[in-house]
């Protein structure tokens, strides 16, 4: 089991499918979402920081298509009030 540290330090146990969601959510398609996803999953460290985790997803979505990680941002930004 892979946990990650929150930006408040708690736990929270890694959930791929939160990935795929929001790469979706981004414009991905959703092999694509799956595809990184699944990236994620063999790279990943017991104890991965969410900010580390975010970069990662944010770098293999720019690799697929530069405007899904224009749009994560974006989302971050207006909803989740995050620079």
């Amino acid at each position: 089991m892979f946990e990650i540290k929150k930006r408040d330090g708690t736990l929270e146990e890694f959930i791929p499918e939160k990935i795929v969601v929001s790469c979706v959510k981004s414009g991905a398609d959703l092999e694509t979402a799956r595809e990184i996803s699944n990236e994620i999953k063999r790279t990943l460290k017991e104890k991965t920081d969410a900010e580390e985790l975010r970069e990662k997803v944010l770098e293999l979505l720019e690799e697929k298509n530069p405007q899904w990680k224009e749009n994560w941002l974006l989302y971050d930004r207006a909803v989740k009030r995050r620079l």
